[in-house]
């Protein structure tokens, strides 16, 4: 097992370069199960999760192959409906090949997902959907059973904002006879990125980026050449890393409006953010003030950047209130910053960050991806050596995280623990 090894004290500066997004990688790749022929992806970051759905998408009868960032699916061949528990199990994202099986085959039988241990999220709300499209579902041994004739547009409300839900529905129902309409749907980025990668399919969606999605069926879809956007919360996590070494960095290949809540926050906190014609330059202050923040559904502050933030507030002045809206289990990072000497207050759903301290170096242990992310950032900021376990969290989501801290000027590296 490996550990990233972290000198605090370093400021960075230099230029940064962001990967494509994982979390609109993934679904885009599963897309290609919907057409014939191949499907050419760019900008798919090279990450434990992208590996693992091309390992799936293989076994489903798909075609695969890569060479650097660039991904080619054929999935012409598709003839199985099953998704195993030994792949399904390490990520949750996953259960979307559930939508494009049903919507070619007729017929799908998924493991229940796993992935991080940060709460519940459960897949009701894309059983329920699915049941509204004509499908038949059943748990049965652990795994989803489904199946359907045809699939018939519906109109669906989501009682709560899902992403994953929002885009399993999208891609079951641009194959469906009819018209479906989804309502309260998620407005991520990621989400507009799958629908256009549909559209230019052939798919006939729209109203993407609102709360009501329209997906008008059609009869078949067409390979594509789509681009990944950028990692939003890659970027992100850059800008904080930022902030907290006091340091001067340029992020490239950003999509600023896809980061405006955290941009206000860093704003608000004393930290510069200015737009530049191809990217974002983020410099720190040793001023920092506390600033109170919400997790939200997109647009509001991203609950994937709330444990980088809160690093952010362990040195800031004053006080902060941290509340936690999206999952119940969010704060398990806690524990491991106040190892490194932070004065943090968890009461609920809300964390009470009394800021002002030297972090110190100690070691500590990753439990889930961002909290990976806050401890190694934890650590360019403390004082002494910090040693991270459990890293193969960070490999889910982020592409050579260290080494690209590294040419930041952080003084970190990857060993056996």
């Amino acid at each position: 097992m490996e550990k990233i090894v972290i000198e605090g004290g370093h400021r960075l500066e230099g230029t940064v370069t962001v990967s494509g997004a994982k979390n609109a990688a993934l679904p885009i790749l599963i897309s290609a199960l919907l057409t014939d022929g191949w499907n050419t992806f760019h900008n798919v970051p090279d990450l434990r999760d992208t590996r693992t759905i091309k390992r799936l998408l293989g076994d489903l009868g798909a075609k695969v192959e890569s060479s650097g960032s660039v991904v080619k699916i054929n999935a012409g061949g598709l003839n199985n409906y099953e998704a195993p528990y030994d792949l399904v199990r390490t990520m949750r994202a996953s259960v979307l090949v559930l939508g494009p099986l049903l919507a070619r085959l007729g017929r799908a039988r998924v493991s229940l997902p796993g992935g991080c241990a940060i709460g519940a999220r459960p897949i009701n709300l894309h059983l329920r959907g699915l049941e509204e499209l004509g499908v038949f579902i059943s748990l049965e041994h652990g795994y989803i059973e489904a199946h359907a004739s045809s699939l018939k547009g519906a109109d669906i409300y989501f009682d709560i904002v899902t992403v994953t839900g929002t885009e399993n529905l999208m891609m079951a129902a641009v194959l469906a006879k009819g018209v479906t309409t989804l309502r309260n749907a998620a407005r991520e980025p990621e989400v507009v990125a799958l629908a256009d990668a549909l559209n230019r399919m052939g798919a006939r969606i729209t109203g993407v980026g609102t709360p009501v999605i329209t997906i008008s069926g059609v009869e078949a879809l067409k390979p594509i050449s789509y681009h990944v956007i950028p990692d939003r919360i890659e970027a992100g996590t850059f800008m904080v890393a930022a902030a907290v070494t006091s340091g001067n960095i340029k992020i490239v290949g950003c999509e600023p409006n896809h980061n405006r809540a955290l941009i206000h926050k860093l704003q608000q906190a004393g930290i510069t953010v200015e737009q530049e014609s191809d990217g974002l330059r983020v410099v720190g202050t040793e001023a920092i003030c506390g600033v109170d923040v919400k997790t939200l559904p997109y647009p509001g502050f991203p609950t994937d950047m709330q444990a980088q933030l809160m690093v952010l507030m362990c040195v800031a002045n004053g006080l902060s209130v941290i509340s936690e809206t999206i999952f119940e289990n969010r704060f398990i990072h806690v524990s491991e910053l106040q190892r490194m000497g932070a004065d943090i207050t968890v009461s609920g759903s809300a964390a009470v960050v009394r800021g002002g301290r030297r972090l110190t170096g100690a070691p500590v242990m990753a439990t889930d991806l961002r909290a990976s992310a806050s401890l190694i950032i934890a650590g360019l900021a403390a004082e002494g050596t910090t040693e991270v376990s459990r890293v193969y969290h960070i490999d889910r989501g982020y592409e050579c995280i260290e080494k690209k801290l590294a040419l930041l000027g952080g003084h970190l590296w990857r060993t056996q623990a």
